[in-house]
């Protein structure tokens, strides 16, 4: 089974508001918490996750966000000064790229991940990248 990256909005759109994208996301996650899906993430979406929910809802929601979501993946990848430097070259090439998704990016290809659910298209400019929108994913369950 491939390991899917799960990018910061796949765990935000599952806890957040009512959107079309609420859905999938949710169902992912049960997938991934099945073991019917290899979800893994990095240390720098969790800081993501963290940041968005501290801001928007509290400290205790975006504190216990953050610990389930850790929990509920196979693996939290580190963000190493590798890391920062390929997300350089990376804004350096896709001027449209944001530099939290560059470095999500960066951490993939240093990790030789290439499979990304995200519903974030700017991530498409990458092309050693495939992203997957959260219904496409559940379509790779076992």
């Amino acid at each position: 089974m491939a390991r899917l990256f799960l990018e910061a909005n796949v765990f935000l759109y599952a806890i957040g508001a009512d959107s079309p994208h609420r859905g999938p996301c949710r169902d992912v996650l049960l997938a991934v918490g099945q073991g019917r899906l290899d979800g893994i993430t990095s240390s720098e979406v969790l800081q993501e996750v963290l940041h968005v929910r501290s801001r928007r809802v509290s400290v205790a929601d975006a504190a216990g966000a953050v610990r389930a979501a850790a929990e509920l993946v196979a693996e939290v990848l580190p963000v190493s000064s590798l890391d920062v430097l390929e997300a350089c070259n990376l804004l350096e090439e896709h001027s449209d790229l944001g530099a939290r998704d560059a470095l999500h990016a960066a951490v993939m290809k240093n990790s030789q991940v290439h499979l990304l659910v995200s519903v974030d298209r700017d991530f498409d400019v990458i092309p050693d990248l495939k992203r997957i929108d959260p219904a496409q994913a559940l379509t790779l369950t076992r």
